[in-house]
């Protein structure tokens, strides 16, 4: 369904960012007045076959360092209003332009950090068959609550069995999630642990 979902994803990619303009600019002002400079947040991360790509995000932390110079531990630099943008999962929607450019579908198993690559088993790395997304099957069936294993079933299941129908039935279904913040584990929604195979995880440094 290659074309028909490029197709479908530039179609709901446009019509979002023309309905949440206002969303989009009021929220890119209060990030600045509140969390400082840049406003959007640039990361790489693992793309279509495991390909590089630079994901936006409106940042959620904010720049304190140490007498050192040294960036503070997430913890510290993560405020209220940080914690508000993640919940609402408003701090994702600079991805629509990911989706217009190609980088990201609407829907598609969520694009991870490069470094998680090399942990992947064969089966992990099914994943990568499809176009990561803005939200996917393990988004609505669990979110943060999940196990990186549980995780990873999700999105090769979704592999397996994606269709159109399917991506509009996630898509509603996120709608609701986030409406009802379900999926979000804690009072405060820092980043989950890094994934590291078998190997023991380590504290995430995202924004």
């Amino acid at each position: 369904m290659n074309f028909g979902k490029r197709l479908f994803d530039l179609i709901g990619a446009v019509l979002l960012l023309v309905l949440f303009s206002p969303v989009l600019l009021v929220t890119a002002i209060l990030v600045r007045s509140k969390l400082g400079t840049p406003v959007i947040f640039i990361q790489q991360r693992a793309g279509y076959q495991g390909r590089p790509f630079a994901i936006y995000k409106f940042r959620s932390m904010t720049n304190q360092r140490d007498a050192a110079g040294n960036l503070l531990p997430d913890a510290m630099r993560f405020t209220s209003f940080g914690n508000f943008l993640r919940r609402s999962s408003l701090d994702e929607l600079p991805q629509l332009l990911n989706v217009l450019k190609g980088d990201l579908s609407l829907v598609g198993p969520r694009p991870l950090f490069l470094e998680y690559l090399p942990h992947y088993t064969a089966a992990h790395a099914r994943r990568l068959e499809v176009k990561p997304g803005i939200t996917g099957w393990a988004q609505v069936n669990g979110r943060n609550l999940l196990t990186w294993e549980e995780k990873f079933q999700l999105d090769v299941w979704y592999v397996d069995n994606a269709t159109v129908w399917l991506d509009l039935k996630i898509l509603a279904m996120t709608v609701k999630k986030v409406l009802a913040k379900e999926g979000i584990d804690g009072q405060n929604h820092l980043p989950v642990p890094y994934f590291a195979g078998n190997l023991p995880e380590n504290t995430s440094t995202g924004n």
